[in-house]
């Protein structure tokens, strides 16, 4: 009936990114060494624990990949079968390797899902997609509520309401289909077939230095131990992050604050979607 993918680049060359939000050159040795703790710490393991395993996860990394990073590649492909590397010369071949891949498959829907290889998602992430297919042509599926995790400093965990946010799906029927990388995550703003859910919380941003643009938007309190029954990433990182969380009560205004813009960006996106500012493609 439908196949599944779940996509996300890696460490695809591209000629306007250079640096990261600190100016320090990204795509080194040290920067994949970093890249690849994220991942194994955060990413890996929380799409690895997966309740539905109904899906392939199609990760693309560029050929200029250095044996040591591909070893790395090659081990967790062993360990989790539903992950798929895929290597290609640069970030112009993203969407058309993307194309190519699912076109193969005879399914009469296809459902395709982002995921940046820095954040983290729930156990029940693909559940909770797969429950609101419904044999629809054309629609993208965006769970605007979720968490975000402050790496860097100060370690915080907070709620995040973030619409057209790195996880949104798409569903489409299996003709030509554009799959979710059709556009940025942003730009689905301007698609008319969008279903917004709200109050289901199953993504996590993280927060780091090697971000490019990211900040830490979180608020409101979270029960860290009900975020690890869920969330489940290395053990090592959970149990630090357990041991140096920051409780709300000490970022208070800092969550206020927060609280006020991300609710204020939400109803204006509403507002401006509900007035035509937004035209399709």
């Amino acid at each position: 009936m439908f196949k599944h993918f779940l996509v996300t680049r890696f460490n695809l060359r591209k000629s306007d990114w250079k640096t990261n939000k600190n100016n320090k050159a990204v795509l080194t040795d040290e920067w994949h060494r970093n890249r690849f703790k994220l991942f194994k710490d955060y990413c890996f393991p929380s799409v690895a624990a997966q309740t539905n395993t109904n899906f392939d996860w199609i990760v693309f990394f560029d050929t200029s990949t250095k044996d040591e990073f591909r070893d790395i590649v090659s081990d967790l492909a062993k360990e989790f079968s539903n992950f798929k590397p895929i290597y290609i010369d640069g970030m112009d071949l993203y969407l058309p390797a993307v194309k190519d891949y699912v076109k193969d498959f005879e399914e009469d829907y296809i459902i395709t899902t982002g995921i940046d290889n820095d954040d983290c998602i729930s156990k029940n992430f693909i559940e909770e997609i797969q429950k609101r297919f419904d044999k629809q042509e054309f629609m993208a599926l965006d769970f605007v509520d979720g968490y975000t995790i402050q790496t860097q400093s100060d370690i915080k965990i907070g709620k995040k309401l973030h619409q057209y946010n790195p996880f949104i799906s798409l569903f489409e029927r299996n003709v030509n289909p554009k799959t979710i990388r059709d556009r940025s995550h942003r730009n689905w703003k301007k698609e008319k077939n969008v279903l917004q859910v709200r109050d289901v919380k199953i993504w996590s941003s993280v927060i780091h230095h090697e971000n490019k643009v990211n900040e830490f938007t979180g608020y409101g309190h979270v029960n860290v131990s009900d975020f690890f029954e869920s969330f489940l990433i290395s053990k090592n990182q959970e149990q630090y992050i357990k041991e140096k969380t920051i409780l709300v009560e000490k970022w208070r205004f800092e969550s206020a604050i927060n609280f006020l813009s991300s609710y204020w960006k939400f109803i204006s996106k509403n507002l401006k979607r509900s007035l035509g500012f937004y035209n399709k493609k």
